[in-house]
């Protein structure tokens, strides 16, 4: 770069002519910094405000209506309870000798609980086995007859006695009877010599040569000779005589009368006898049965399967019989143990929803004590007759549990869910699409300049946030779920509730749709 210095220019003149220059180039900064802070401003602006709106306009949500297969539930509250809860007590007054459970033990139909004492029973016991032998042995006696060791017996006694009657009957034996004369002979020589012997001794007296005590002696010989005489005489006589009349009919009765024993014998017991004694045998097992049901009385079994919820006596304490219904302030000094079976629920069912319950339905059951944990069960009974509380008339449903590990307890609060059938092919929108307005129940649809239309609808029931459309909708349309800001319509509530507001809890408390 050069510079031309051969016409040199004033200075004072120079001077005003670089003050317009600097203002002009002062007002120029000026306006640049305003157009860049206006461009700022705009850009600020547009992100902040213009682009929302676009961008909340473009994401509008919609859902088309669409048509689907619905499930029905009833829901209810219900409470657990067991379907069986006994106190378990002795037949009899006693004192308990052994308890094998404690609370909480799970325990089977059958299976032994307690021991009660049954010393007293032990003596009876043996006594009643002993009766009982005894009468077997006679009926089987009876049964089995006489011996023939017995017969034989009966039988030779009978033979004895014939021939005692013939002995009668035939006299006595010639042979006898010539005894009983050689006897009398031999007693009269006797007698002869006797006599003579005495004479001697009589004359010998008289002369003095014996003593009169000699003599006496010899006198007592005879009268002895005499009686001998006598008594041959008198056999000698009987022997000639025969038997008399009256032996020879004792004969003949004792005849008879061996020959009655013989026969009954013979002919064995009496069918009498034998039922008799049969009788006495089914008296004596009954006296035995009647001892052993006492013993087994004394031993404490299950009745059925369940849970032992409290024990009311220890080993040594007096118990005493008492009825199942017993409350348990009157059952610790009567009952030993509390039983109860498998639990259940019991929920109160609006008179409205009873038609739809029936037996075996599956149900869903929810209990606060385990958050996201489900049963399952089934309606096992449905009451007859209602019941009215507080002017609200409902019915008792009993539902079978499925509870394998036991873990919902008695008095535990539940809500059951109730399968009550499917709704095929249901024209349904999202439940939180329906609005309340101008005194009806509405959707919005998305109009033909998308502006959102109020539609006015019917609905049904309400399952999982959907909500069934009777009538109003044609099944082409698409529900608004979200508005722009500041451009959703005001619903208007009704009794207190928003029937557009979300959550549908895909229960029904009510009737028919």
């Amino acid at each position: 770069m050069t510079t031309n210095t051969s016409n040199p220019v004033d200075s004072s003149a120079l001077i005003p002519e670089i003050k317009k220059t600097k203002r002009r180039y002062h007002w120029l900064s000026w306006l640049l910094i305003l157009s860049f802070l206006g461009g700022i401003s705009y850009v600020i602006y547009r992100q902040v405000v213009v682009l929302p709106k676009q961008e909340a306009k473009r994401r509008v949500l919609t859902q088309p209506v669409e048509r689907r297969s619905l499930p029905i539930t009833i829901s209810a509250n219900g409470t657990v309870k067991p379907e069986r809860s006994i106190n378990i007590s002795p037949k009899n007054s006693g004192i308990l000798k052994k308890l094998l459970v404690k609370e909480g033990d799970i325990v089977k139909k059958g299976q032994i609980m307690a021991y009660m004492d049954d010393s007293n029973f032990q003596g009876q016991l043996t006594q009643a086995r002993g009766q009982l032998a005894q009468v077997e042995a006679s009926l089987q006696k009876a049964q089995a007859g006489n011996r023939p060791q017995d017969i034989a017996q009966a039988q030779a006694q009978v033979d004895e006695a014939k021939a005692n009657l013939q002995k009668a009957q035939a006299g006595n034996r010639p042979q006898d009877i010539a005894q009983a004369q050689a006897r009398l002979t031999s007693t009269q020589a006797t007698l002869n010599k006797t006599e003579d012997d005495f004479r001697r001794n009589q004359e010998l007296y008289n002369s003095g040569v014996i003593s009169l005590q000699t003599l006496n002696q010899k006198r007592a010989d005879l009268d002895s000779a005499k009686a001998a005489v006598n008594e041959a005489q008198q056999a000698l006589a009987l022997q000639k005589a025969g038997s008399r009349p009256e032996d020879i009919e004792q004969a003949q009765a004792a005849v008879r009368q061996r020959q009655q024993a013989l026969s009954l014998l013979q002919a064995g017991n009496r069918p009498e006898d034998i039922a008799q004694a049969r009788a006495q045998v089914i008296s004596a097992r009954g006296s035995l049965q009647n001892i052993q049901t006492q013993i087994n009385d004394t031993i404490i079994r299950a009745p059925f399967d369940g849970l032992i919820t409290k024990k009311y006596a220890d080993p040594g304490a007096f118990v005493t019989p008492t009825t199942a219904a017993s409350s348990v302030s009157s059952s610790l000094s009567s009952s030993i143990l509390s039983l109860a079976s498998v639990n259940q629920v019991v929920a109160n069912l609006a008179e409205t929803n009873i038609a739809r319950i029936t037996l075996g339905q599956a149900v869903t059951i929810k209990a606060d004590a385990y958050p996201g944990k489900t049963f399952t069960g089934r309606v096992s009974q449905i009451a007859s007759q209602a019941t009215v509380e507080q002017n609200v008339t409902s019915f008792e449903v009993k539902i079978a549990l499925s509870d394998p590990q036991r873990l919902l307890r008695s008095g535990m609060n539940v809500a059951a869910e109730f399968q009550a059938g499917q709704l095929e092919n249901a024209l349904v929108v999202p439940t939180a699409a329906v609005v309340r307005r101008e005194r009806a129940t509405g959707v919005f649809v998305m109009g033909t300049d998308s502006e959102p239309v109020f539609t006015r609808i019917e609905t049904g029931i309400t399952v999982n946030n959907l909500t069934e459309v009777k009538s109003g909708l044609n099944g082409d349309e698409k529900v608004l779920l979200s508005f722009p800001p500041g451009s959703r319509p005001q619903s208007t509530p009704r009794g207190g509730v928003f029937p557009g507001a979300s959550g549908g809890s895909g229960r029904r408390s009510g009737g028919a749709p």
